[in-house]
Formats: structure tokens, C-alpha cells, sequence
């Protein structure tokens, strides 16, 4: 069974002690920080920006998974490699040069991302696996956290891990939206490697807790 990785999303936490949860996500062993990034454009929502992720940077030394719900993300692919993205995940529906892109976040030196959202063909996305070092499978539509999961998330995980396998690429598989300890081995038996939560860990007992018992839910299978 490969390595499944845990990326607590901050979207879901108290952003007034946010230093204090990523300290928490450290000590818990979260693998990742996931940084949702929206321009009320793209999606029916505005979060955080450059500067709270460069903040984020010099706080933890956890890597930044940066997702960008943005139009164009290609305007902003430099600003944000700068602040400290270790992963930049960009939409295929949000630009008409995705490729051009993907090569751009690479160039800049992070590792490049790609999302597709739940209405879109996976296909968008296994087309341009060659140039991607995470492909990320949209589980909910994205704008708000707390959403339920999408069942048919699960063949479409399916379809792009297949495709990965096939083409013999090492692409981290990740999929983002309504994970919990419930649905969590499913995902990964689909092919998932890394696991976005929000309300999971930071909406029950504790962000500790939360993180353990998603380890322990894809423990068990």
C-alpha cells in the first residue's frame, strides 16, 4: 500500500490562531498544509491571498499545498512560488493554456498541480499527466468547505489512477472535499494518495485528533 498523506486545510480553522494551529498540524504529523486560494471569480468565494500564504511560510515548516481557485492563475503562478508554495495546484478550467502553465509553476521550481472539478471529464486532466506532479480530484464543488462528498468522485479517482499507473508516473493522486473518517479508505482504495480535510480535523475534538484518526481510518482499509 503506498504512503497516504494527510493535507489539513486551514480554510476550515479559527484564522485568529492560525499559528497556533499549524503548530498543532505539526505535532499531530499532518504531511501537508493546504492553503485554498479564491477570487470570488472562479468560485462563489474569497479566501486568503499572497501575503497570508508568505505568513504561513515563515511559520511552519510544514509544505504548502497551495490551490489556486482563480481565473488566469497564470498571472499569479510567480508571486506565489515566491511566498513559499512547495505544490501549486491550478484548475484546467480556469485557463485555456493549462500546459503552458504546468510548465511555468515547474520552471519558477515548485512542484506543479492540476484540479478538475466534478462536472469536468477526467480527461482534461489525464491529458496533461506528464507535466504533473499532483493531480487532484475535486470531491465536492469548490468555494465552501463542509460539503458532502460525491460518491462518483470515487470512479473518476479511479480513472485517473489508472491513467497514472499506465503511464508509469510517480504524480501524487489527491483528492479534496467532504473526506472524513468515514470515507476516507474508500478514497484511497480508488487511488488516492493524499487526502485534503478541512472540517475533519478542524471541526471535531481537536486538530490532533483529527488527523490521527484519518491516519488510523486508512490504517485499517
Amino acid at each position: 500500500m503506498p504512503n497516504i498523506q494527510i493535507a489539513p486545510s486551514i480554510l476550515n480553522s479559527d484564522l485568529t490562531r492560525l499559528a497556533e494551529s499549524l503548530r498543532m498540524l505539526e505535532q499531530a504529523g499532518a504531511d501537508y498544509v493546504h492553503l485554498d486560494v479564491m477570487d470570488g471569480h472562479f468560485v462563489p468565494n474569497i479566501s486568503i491571498g499572497v501575503p497570508v500564504v508568505a505568513s504561513i511560510r515563515r511559520a511552519t515548516s510544514l509544505p504548502l499545498d497551495v490551490h489556486l481557485m482563480i481565473d488566469a492563475p497564470e498571472r499569479y503562478i510567480e508571486a506565489f512560488v515566491e511566498a513559499g508554495a512547495d505544490i501549486l495546484t491550478i484548475h484546467v478550467e480556469a485557463t485555456v493554456h493549462p500546459h503552458r502553465a504546468l510548465q511555468l509553476i515547474r520552471e519558477r521550481g515548485a512542484r506543479a498541480g492540476l484540479a478538475v472539478n466534478p462536472g469536468t471529464p477526467v480527461s482534461a486532466l489525464t491529458e496533461l499527466l506528464p507535466l504533473c506532479d499532483l493531480a487532484l480530484v475535486m470531491s465536492v464543488n469548490p468555494g465552501f468547505g463542509g460539503q458532502q462528498f460525491i460518491r462518483s468522485s470515487l470512479g473518476r479517482l479511479e480513472a485517473v489512477r489508472a491513467a497514472i499507473d499506465a503511464e508509469g508516473l510517480q504524480t501524487l493522486l489527491e483528492v479534496d472535499g467532504g473526506i472524513t473518517i468515514f470515507n476516507a479508505a474508500g478514497a484511497v482504495d480508488a487511488g488516492a494518495t493524499v487526502l485534503v480535510a478541512g472540517t475533519a480535523v478542524f471541526g471535531g475534538d481537536g486538530v490532533e485528533a483529527g488527523v490521527q484518526a484519518l491516519q488510523r481510518a486508512v490504517a485499517r482499509g
